[in-house]
């Protein structure tokens, strides 16, 4: 007799849901998307709050283009700054401006970061079963040639890998 595998497809939806319900409640209650959030995190992390794109860009695994996209939002919305350096006047510092400060001051934890938590405290082994399970998955799929960011983001859990910007310009 077959196994039942409901289950399975009930908690594959969950976490979709959830990451889903993540992104438009952090939108809803605080007017970022889950990118802007997590990029302003970073700022807040970093000595004098200031970081290159680049290295914005290579702590969000996202591409160039969605970046610099991310970076215009919070800059109109005056979260951020781009601040010229006096070496390079062709690139600029992003800074995290006190308005920007206040809002993560009084915004929850990022998801993945409570994930990351608590995937650090599972044991080498169940890590290890816990990768084999969402690769099978990930295979049934067929999503492993979506390329996809270590972040959870509705954009690219919904869109199939569609940038912020992307998504944005639809």
């Amino acid at each position: 007799m077959p196994m039942d595998h409901t289950d399975v497809l009930t908690s594959l939806r969950r976490i979709i849901r959830t990451v889903n319900l993540e992104s438009k409640r952090i939108e809803k209650e605080h007017g970022i998307s889950i990118p802007q959030l997590l990029c302003l995190n970073f700022l807040k992390d970093r000595p004098s709050y200031q970081a290159s794109q680049k290295e914005i860009k290579d702590v969000l695994s996202l591409n160039a283009s969605t970046v610099t996209g991310i970076i215009n939002r919070l800059e109109k919305k005056g979260l951020i700054a781009k601040l010229p350096r006096r070496d390079d006047r062709r690139v600029a510092n992003i800074s995290l401006t006190a308005k920007g400060l206040s809002l993560m001051q009084e915004t929850p934890e990022p998801m993945h970061l409570r994930l990351t938590e608590n995937l650090g405290k599972l044991s080498d082994s169940e890590l290890q079963e816990l990768r084999k399970a969402f690769r099978l998955i990930s295979d049934f799929l067929g999503a492993g040639a979506i390329d996809a960011s270590p972040i959870l983001t509705s954009e690219t859990t919904i869109n199939k890998g569609k940038s912020e910007q992307e998504w944005s310009n639809e």
